[in-house]
């Protein structure tokens, strides 16, 4: 089962002064262009799903869209979903199981809790790319990019999902 083979955290967190439609298309172009960075430096494939509203348990909405997107499908089993659920003030950080071999439970669960303190504050983008770059520091350690590396999934920042 899937959801055995991921890290799972999650925060019921207070994005202030943010709503789901007032997202605007240049904090979506910031975030994205922080992953492009970042997956220039390893071969771990990072992903950001935004929702207005989460469809049940954060952590299952996470892990469904996990799979949904095919993450667990990288070669390494190397992905990472950052989930964000801006109406209903949740967010879940996602690792495959490549990953949570090698990076230990209090590393995610420091990244999320920073990422709250960012979304408290108001500061949904600021958050999300903190989050990205944290982790892209583990990633970096445990999965370089190669010569032959391929980026295997898209960049692209996800507005719910279908």
């Amino acid at each position: 089962m899937l959801q055995q083979l991921l890290l799972r955290f999650s925060s019921e967190v207070r994005i202030s002064g943010m709503r789901w439609h007032s997202v605007p298309d240049s904090v979506l172009n910031e975030i994205k262009e922080s992953v492009k960075i970042a997956e220039r430096k390893t071969s771990a494939e990072i992903r950001v799903l935004l929702e207005s509203r989460c469809k049940g348990n954060v952590l299952d909405r996470a892990a469904f869209a996990f799979e949904k997107l095919n993450m667990h499908k990288t070669i390494n089993r190397n992905g990472v979903l950052i989930y964000v659920s801006i109406d209903d003030h949740q967010c879940a950080i996602i690792g495959d199981s490549g990953i949570h071999q090698v990076v230990k439970d209090a590393f995610w669960n420091t990244v999320k809790n920073e990422m709250v303190v960012f979304f408290s504050a108001g500061q949904l983008k600021e958050g999300i790319i903190h989050a990205v770059n944290r982790a892209v520091e583990q990633l970096i350690i445990h999965f370089p990019i190669g010569p032959d590396d391929k980026n295997e999934l898209p960049d692209s920042i996800l507005l719910g999902l279908k």
